[in-house]
């Protein structure tokens, strides 16, 4: 029996998409893009000084091949990362999927990519069709809703929180993503009751192909400021199809999953989920790595170096992560048995360097440990899956190739 271990650094490509070029930051064509090759770069030319210094230091990400993932997805090399023999499995992937979205990118990676176009709402005012906000103000008890717009979240609190509170209507917004977003006060509106509202009109959302309905519950006032709170949920269409977590099941194995996993796949599949800030759930990582089942799945997503630093284009915050990361990854890595198989892998880009705030259209990085070394080449997202399947022994759905 063996063990897997599916680690998903949340946003962090490596460039070199081939269809770079249909997917836009507003007017700016993603053609380019190359998350690491970028920061790298910055690093190097000492553009990232912020709460760190010098080139980007990787050691344990670039000696399972990171630096040579990159020059193979996009032809860029990236300073400061070039181990020149790579003791892991390495190499790059690239989505079919037609969206550079989370549930699109961890669909594919779990062996099934998106049958369908998601749905956007236009970046105008209002955003919603106003069937859509009658229906959200009627399953909130209010008379309508604040926001109707395309925002940051940060910067919606700012403008809106003190209305809310006034009037008690949820604010409601969304991004370039398909997804949908709701933002209510803790306490004054109440956590449930947003909670409960996300959960009530999500099939409405879902009908619609909106990928996702987000809670967003916040805390604070006019004076002192409005500061968003850990207890997101993610309210997502459920995968219309099994995937890699279904079949670890099916064989009768149990699947772990850490961050917001259980969110993105609707808990399918799913046999327990941890959630928390990155470090708590690197921790966690730490605590499956030596307690988990034999013929086991862990499934984990890192989602900070996406929702604080890439969509905020901090070059510096967004290379720290890494550095923090890839210390934090190496003695777990060290710690893996024989016959575990860990894959590092990300599931969009989200260049810091980049024009607007939106996810990149990127390959993603590919790199395992624990089944030997050598250049596994170009990829796609659900070979990712299938190769676990075959490391676990199961059968292989989807179409998916192993790499091992």
């Amino acid at each position: 029996m063996s063990r897997a271990f599916l680690v998903v650094m949340d946003s962090v490509g490596i460039g070199g998409a081939p269809d770079a070029d249909r997917f836009f930051n507003g007017e700016v064509p993603d053609t380019g893009a190359n998350t690491v090759g970028h920061i790298a770069r910055a690093c190097a030319d000492g553009r990232a000084e912020q709460g760190r210094s010098g080139p980007l230091c990787l050691p344990n990400l670039d000696a399972l091949g990171l630096g040579a993932a990159v020059h193979l997805a996009s032809g860029e090399a990236a300073p400061g990362l070039g181990a020149a023999t790579p003791v892991g499995l390495w190499g790059a992937a690239s989505e079919v999927s037609r969206g550079k979205d989370t549930p699109s990118g961890h669909w594919e990676l779990a062996g099934l990519p998106v049958p369908w176009e998601w749905h956007y709402f236009p970046d105008t005012l209002p955003a919603f069709p106003a069937d859509l906000t009658q229906a959200v103000a009627q399953a909130a008890g209010t008379q309508g809703i604040l926001g109707n717009c395309h925002a940051s979240g940060t910067e919606i609190l700012a403008r809106l929180g003190a209305e809310h509170l006034r009037s008690g209507w949820p604010i409601c917004y969304t991004s370039a993503d398909s997804v949908f977003q709701i933002a209510a006060h803790e306490e004054a509106f109440g956590l449930e009751r947003l909670l409960t509202l996300c959960r009530d009109i999500a099939p409405t959302l879902h009908a619609m192909k909106v990928g996702r309905v987000i809670a967003r519950p916040f805390v604070g006032d006019a004076e002192t400021g409005f500061t968003r709170t850990g207890n997101r949920h993610d309210y997502a269409i459920t995968p219309p199809g099994k995937v890699l977590t279904d079949w670890v099941q099916d064989a009768g194995g149990r699947v772990h999953a850490v961050g917001k996993i259980g969110d993105i796949f609707s808990m399918q599949g799913i046999d327990d989920v941890v959630k928390g800030p990155d470090a708590d759930l690197m921790a966690h990582l730490g605590r499956l790595v030596d307690t988990a089942e034999e013929g086991s799945l862990s499934f984990a997503n890192f989602v900070e170096f996406d929702s604080l630093y890439g969509h905020r284009r901090d070059i510096s915050g967004y290379a720290r992560a890494l550095e923090v990361f890839d210390a934090a990854i190496g003695p777990i890595l060290r710690r893996l048995r024989p016959g575990d198989l860990m894959i590092l892998t990300a599931d969009h880009g989200n260049d810091p360097s980049w024009s607007g705030t939106d996810h990149t259209r990127e390959r993603v990085p590919v790199l395992g440990a624990g089944r030997g070394a050598g250049a596994i080449g170009q990829a796609g997202f659900t070979d990712v899956a299938a190769s676990i399947a075959d490391h676990l022994g199961l059968e292989t759905h989807g179409p998916g190739q192993s790499f091992l």
